[in-house]
């Protein structure tokens, strides 16, 4: 094999064969490295002789499961881009994104066989029985494709669609290069070794899922345990029991986490890190983990740069609370004002990344694409600010500043304020058009069971700790605050809300 071929899961596996790199948490099903590579070249074999191509998008279709892995590593070995669907999302959805992605194969688990009829390519392999083991087992392994330039790194490895909370999804196309660099700056900032093990019930198909913590672990030769469960306390459990190292979860986990009684008295022995992703975390959520002893942390990142590009030393968090840390080592950041001149320490700014970790492009978006960069920089539309300590802070994205009366506020700011009150489940702060102030600041909030809050008591809590311009002048209580598909707090969803109960 060549030294600068693309295929790691080869080299890890000629390293570490006997090791166990994955485990379905929901079967009991584990593979070792080496049965791994294993499946991935008979896989590739298959789709080669079925007429999957270099360049081929294949799509697939699955929740968590270890046929994800199949397909990714035939995918790298046959050079073709892997494209994860969201099986959340409806039919006619999916079809517009295939549509987009015109993918030469689908492979769809048997589960979602229902979804997956709607949706068309030349090739199709339904996985998650004894006809899909039979074609593993029966196929002809493919070891690897050798670019004939010899220049795999720039070729595309996977192409993920973005949420689309701004409008329709874009297929963001990574390169083997950049997805390489992203598990590089992830293994080396955060010491990952072949010892560490995480499980993960964020959904493979989103970045926060297959490339935060699951592909840097991989190539560092420690074990992934997938899981499609999304209650807390059988995750809390799952932690426990493979004695995870390293965990990602979402604010909102971690939140349904520590409300749960059993959590009062959990141990994590084992676990050296607990990261948040997604979304600001509350800081009752840090008081919680701090109060065991355990460190927790916040990450940065998006579709379009990889969801790791800042460090957090342990040592800092008391201090600097509600920070992402320092960029990481191969990470270059900035912050911008609208002038586009570098912002002063303290001062907010849009967010700006450059790196060999970033993105391609937008598939069939040209326009796009050049939009998004300025000088090599790419703009990440995230609103961030810079302390005097080097260390940043997430305010919020930029198309949801509001403007009141000339003066900017940060829904960020105003939501982790509501999120202290202890009534306060969840809150999320928009801007609604006003004719006397340009917007007005309007709060979605959903409150913990059994707890009741009016207006008027959330508004005297606010007063006196931020600007009374910041205050949200109207309140909208929610039973459960509405999610995107990959679990954002919709708000987008919460301003039609407001304007059809308001007229």
């Amino acid at each position: 094999m060549r030294t600068d071929s693309m295929d790691w899961l080869a080299a890890r596996s000629a390293l570490t064969p006997h090791r166990t790199a994955a485990i379905n948490a929901e079967t009991g099903e584990s593979w070792s490295y080496a049965q791994m590579n294993e499946r991935a070249c008979h896989l590739a074999g298959y789709l080669e002789a079925a007429g999957v191509a270099p360049g081929d998008r294949v799509a697939v279709l699955t929740q968590n499961d270890l046929c994800c892995w199949d397909a990714l590593f035939a995918c790298i070995k046959l050079r073709a881009v892997f494209v994860p669907l969201n099986w959340r999302l409806s039919g006619s959805e999916l079809n517009a994104i295939v549509s987009d992605c015109t993918p030469k194969a689908l492979l769809y688990h048997s589960e979602l066989e229902p979804l997956a009829r709607s949706l068309f390519a030349p090739i199709t392999l339904q996985a998650g029985g004894v006809e899909y083991e039979g074609i593993i087992s029966a196929a002809i392994p493919l070891r690897h494709l050798e670019a004939e330039r010899g220049d795999e790194a720039s070729e595309s490895c996977m192409m993920i669609y973005s949420g689309g909370t701004t409008g329709k999804p874009k297929g963001v196309v990574l390169s083997h290069q950049s997805v390489m660099w992203n598990m590089l700056n992830t293994i080396v900032s955060w010491n990952l070794t072949a010892s560490d093990v995480t499980v993960t019930s964020l959904p493979l198909f989103h970045t926060g899922g297959i490339n935060a913590l699951c592909l840097p672990i991989l190539y560092a030769g420690g074990t992934v345990v997938v899981s499609k469960e999304s209650r807390a306390e059988p995750l809390m459990e799952l932690i426990q029991r493979y004695a995870c190292t390293i965990v990602l979860m979402v604010p909102t986990m971690y939140r349904m986490m520590i409300d749960l009684p059993a959590f009062a008295h959990a141990q994590f022995p084992h676990v050296h890190t607990f990261l948040s992703g997604g979304a600001p975390c509350p800081i009752a959520i840090y008081d919680a983990f701090e109060s065991k002893g355990l460190t927790f942390k916040e990450g940065y990142g998006l579709t379009e740069a990889g969801p790791n590009n800042f460090y957090m030393d342990p040592r800092a968090v008391v201090h600097k609370r509600g920070s992402v840390g320092k960029p990481m080592m191969l990470v270059q950041v900035k912050i911008v004002s609208d002038n586009g001149c570098e912002a002063a320490v303290g001062d907010v700014g849009e967010i700006w990344l450059r790196g060999k970790h970033v993105f391609q492009c937008y598939w069939n978006q040209p326009e796009t694409t050049q939009s998004a960069f300025v000088d090599g920089w790419l703009r990440t539309g995230d609103l961030g600010r810079r302390d005097q300590d080097g260390f940043y802070y997430i305010v919020g994205r930029k198309t949801d500043m509001i403007i009141t009366g000339g003066e900017n506020v940060y829904p960020v700011e105003v939501e982790q304020l509501m999120m202290e009150h202890p009534a306060v489940k969840e809150a999320a702060v928009v801007g609604i058009p006003d004719p006397k102030w340009g917007e007005s600041v309007v709060a979605a909030v959903a409150l913990h069971p059994g707890h009741g809050l009016t207006d008027e008591e959330l508004r005297n809590y606010c007063i006196g700790k931020i600007g009374k311009y910041k205050i949200p002048k109207r309140f909208l209580f929610l039973q459960e605050m509405p999610k995107t598909h990959v679990g954002k707090v919709d708000k987008k969803r919460i301003c039609q809300m407001y304007q059809e109960m308001n007229g």
